[in-house]
């Protein structure tokens, strides 16, 4: 069977209509661009920023006298480094730092720091 000559130019139309992949159809056009412009105003290829996931341990700082003690639990997937500062109250007793810990995912690390009289202040610090 022969197509008449007058639905040649409208098949050939549908066709490419549906050869036209989607994204390049759909994209709008630029604010201030001229009918023959072709810049569009949303780049495709960009990416949305990734969403911060939680990270750092939970720390739970418990002071006796002139010692410290701290247990750090990770809860999250990443791994986190932890470590203990003291600071002592008279001026002539040394502070201590721990050495970094590494806190692994769903694991407890215990972290112990004293002074030889009072203590004034205990923190922790955390690294990625």
């Amino acid at each position: 069977m022969r197509l008449s000559r007058r639905f040649a130019p409208v098949s050939a139309a549908v066709a490419l209509v549906l050869a036209v992949p989607y994204d390049a159809m759909s994209l709008p056009r630029a604010e201030g661009a001229g009918e023959g412009s072709r810049q569009a105003a949303v780049d495709v290829g960009a990416r949305r920023p990734a969403v911060p996931q939680p990270f750092g341990a939970e720390c739970r700082i418990t002071v006796t006298g002139s010692r410290a003690v701290a247990y750090c639990h990770n809860p999250y997937v990443g791994t986190d480094r932890v470590a203990l500062h003291v600071e002592c109250a008279r001026w002539w007793d040394i502070d201590s730092d721990s050495a970094p810990a590494e806190v692994g995912p769903a694991m407890t690390v215990r972290l112990a720091g004293r002074c030889w009289k009072e203590i004034r202040a205990v923190w922790i610090t955390h690294e990625e």
